[in-house]
């Protein structure tokens, strides 16, 4: 009997040995990284687990998925965390940490035109001239309803990869990107003659989140503290503010000398953290 016990007791110590070691040595699924716009995600998603949970590492897919399959990952929990712009389905299949991964980045939008329509876009003054050219959107993007809700003319598509070609072809005459996209785009596409607009810039409460499984609260409640953590302690404006992509554009915008356009966003979700200045960038800080 006492021979048992001891096997038992020492059965129960290594099953909760593995099971301590699986949960302090977790290894997070996240997407494929590609390029530096998704790199930054991927180092401020390590940043915070660094924080609240330093034993975890990070793993990423081996091939690229797109946001419809990656939503349908993390419900099947094939997938740990995805990062993406908030909107109103994957606030419903899935669990979002409200801290915006990027400074609310996506709501500040510049544009890529045509280059011959660059002296049509340095003449725009008021909000009202801005509603007398249509911009290219991609037809489920959570800000496409932004632009919408703000009465602006909006041709739509399902693939991003064609919105290029259709602007250089004149189907529409800009496309809203965030701070960070557009440069690069732009650059990649040179074989279509196309440009940043240096006057406008378009602002709307928008945000980029981490998501996780509806029932993963624990894997939740460390991005959040860790996120916290990173803020508090001042090592995520560090990692954001000198990251050479960010700094580069945001020379690169010249934001001192755009004229700004401030929409709303009916479409928040309620739990949208509009009250935390810290988690939001300052574009005033930044003239």
């Amino acid at each position: 009997m006492k021979v048992r016990r001891q096997t038992f007791c020492l059965l129960l110590s290594y099953l909760l040995s593995a099971f301590l070691f699986s949960v302090n040595a977790q290894t997070v699924v996240v997407p494929k990284v590609q390029g530096e716009k998704e790199q930054i995600l991927y180092d401020i998603l390590a940043l915070a687990l660094s924080k609240s949970a330093p034993s975890i590492s990070l793993s990423t897919l081996p091939e690229v998925l797109n946001e419809a399959q990656l939503v349908s990952e993390v419900e099947s929990e094939s997938v740990d965390v995805m990062w993406s712009g908030g909107d109103k389905e994957k606030d419903d299949r899935l669990q979002a940490v409200r801290i915006p991964v990027l400074k609310g980045l996506l709501g500040h939008r510049i544009f890529l035109i045509r280059e011959q329509d660059k002296a049509r876009f340095a003449t725009i003054q008021t909000f009202e001239d801005l509603l007398e050219f249509e911009a290219g959107q991609g037809r489920f993007w959570g800000d496409t309803q932004i632009l919408k809700s703000a009465d602006i003319p909006t041709v739509t598509t399902i693939k991003y990869k064609n919105l290029f070609p259709m602007l250089e072809g004149g189907r529409f005459d800009y496309f809203p990107r965030a701070l960070h996209e557009p440069f690069i785009e732009a650059e990649n596409h040179k074989d279509l003659d196309l440009v940043v607009d240096s006057n406008v810039m378009l602002v709307y409460p928008y945000a980029m989140y981490f998501y996780v499984n509806k029932n993963d609260k624990r894997l939740h409640n460390l991005i959040y503290r860790g996120f916290e953590m990173a803020i508090e302690d001042g090592s995520y404006d560090e990692l954001f503010f000198s990251n050479s992509m960010i700094q580069d554009v945001l020379t690169k915008a010249n934001i001192a000398q755009r004229t700004v356009f401030r929409v709303g966003n009916p479409h928040l979700h309620p739990d949208t953290p509009l009250n935390r200045d810290e988690f939001w960038l300052d574009i005033e800080n930044l003239k």
